[in-house]
């Protein structure tokens, strides 16, 4: 990756004569181990723009996978190019993304309007399906949205997930465990 970005960041300083990283930091790497947080890293990256200001709706978005699903979705198709969602998951799993694109896209634009600065209304008491389907307490599911990158390094999921992940790759701890106990397991009852 070092190699990699490089060659890019002499392409594109040299395109905009300036200097410097072409990207604000190092390239990490993070396994996504179950479906909470699949969920929570698309969303955290599709909204990546509107975060930074570059777009108000998800819908006008450049170069993001939502913008192209929501496009395809118009026309009552998904992208070819990009991973389908197969809808809610079942034994046995087709091939494709765990969950109905209408949910995607409904969490992504519920989470994008409660992390925008300028909306000053309250955020509505309708909890996206796919949330209570993940049982994502919604307050933890805006904080991944504003937090992913920097609250887990290298295995992400509910804790039994990475735990078992652990245990396979004979890791004796995970940083960011008690991040997944918090956030993305389910709550004990």
């Amino acid at each position: 990756m070092r190699h990699l970005n490089e060659s890019i960041a002499r392409e594109a300083n040299r395109e905009d004569q300036c200097t410097g990283r072409f990207w604000e930091g190092r390239f990490k790497s993070q396994a996504l181990l179950d479906e909470q947080a699949l969920a929570a890293c698309l969303a955290y990256v599709d909204l990546n723009p509107i975060r930074a200001k570059m777009a108000d709706t998800p819908e006008a978005s450049a170069h993001t996978s939502v913008k192209r699903r929501i496009e395809a979705a118009v026309k009552r198709q998904q992208p070819e190019t990009l991973f389908p969602f197969a809808g809610n998951p079942r034994d046995p799993m087709p091939v494709g993304l765990p969950f109905r694109l209408q949910d995607y896209l409904e969490l992504v634009d519920w989470s994008g309007r409660c992390l925008r600065e300028d909306k000053r209304g309250a955020i509505d008491g309708k909890v996206p399906p796919i949330l209570d389907r993940l049982q994502i307490e919604p307050k933890h599911w805006l904080y991944l949205n504003k937090n992913f990158e920097s609250r887990f390094k290298s295995l992400v999921g509910a804790a039994h997930s990475v735990r078992s992940a652990c245990e396979q790759l004979g890791k004796r701890w995970a940083h960011g465990i008690r991040d997944c106990e918090r956030y993305l397991s389910p709550p004990v009852t």
